[in-house]
């Protein structure tokens, strides 16, 4: 991972309610030598008054906070910190919370079920350019898509075309990031740099309005700009 990250450690926030899940979290943070557990609340209010002034690399929230949802924080983060990169653990394999996460600006969502090891594993991969999810979440966000109705997403490309114009490189490249991979296993597929993959997805979310990849994913569902068929292909 040293040789796919511009500085190590890598900071973490964990916003968890439940003490004992926060404390296996920070635990398994705190195990992995490229992570460093920046801060740990348990609700949104001080979340978000730490946010004020301090930034980090990666956020991992719980959605069912005591004074309001996690949303927020995602938001805020989105806002504040748009640099860092967002995972959901939660215990919720709801659809709409899912898609709330997801348009707010999250990366990653798993369920809580996830071992520590596996969710070391999740932060880095979200770290390195993936979007980590669990296998029931990944279903339900890939099932949600298919059954989007055709009509809208063809009124949808015929208004928003103008400025969605993607080119060759940068639909392959949304695409693979859809179906899951990794800047580096793009990076890998397109025989191309890290780089020059990060330097295409900047340019994908200028031209959809969005700040994540969950974002852009999404939004290019919404336009008609995703190939469904290389979707399925990694599940």
């Amino acid at each position: 991972m040293s040789q796919l990250t511009p500085h190590v450690p890598i900071s973490v926030l964990v916003v968890e309610d439940d003490a004992l899940t926060r404390k296996a979290l920070c635990l398994a943070i705190e195990s992995e030598p490229t992570l460093r557990l920046a801060a740990e609340f348990d609700s949104v209010a001080p979340t978000l008054l730490w946010l004020e002034t301090a930034s980090v690399d990666l956020v991992l929230t719980d959605l069912g906070l005591p004074d309001g949802s996690g949303i927020e924080i995602i938001r805020a983060c989105v806002q504040r910190c748009p640099d860092c990169d967002i995972m959901v653990i939660t215990m919720s394999s709801d659809e709409d919370n899912i898609v709330a996460s997801i348009e707010a600006g999250a990366s990653g969502y798993v369920l809580k079920d996830a071992g520590r090891v596996d969710i070391v594993r999740a932060l880095l991969d979200l770290y390195a350019g993936g979007s980590p999810m669990s296998p029931l979440i990944a279903r339900k966000v890939l099932e949600r898509m298919r059954d989007s109705k055709a009509a809208p997403v063809a009124s949808s490309v015929t208004e928003d075309a103008p400025i969605a114009l993607l080119t060759k490189r940068e639909a392959a490249i949304l695409n693979l990031i859809a179906r899951g991979d990794s800047y580096v296993e793009v990076a890998r597929l397109l025989s191309v740099s890290v780089g020059t993959v990060q330097t295409h997805v900047k340019n994908i979310y200028g031209k959809l309005s969005v700040h994540s990849r969950g974002q852009a994913v999404f939004e290019a569902q919404r336009r008609g700009l995703l190939q469904m068929a290389q979707l399925k292909a990694k599940k």
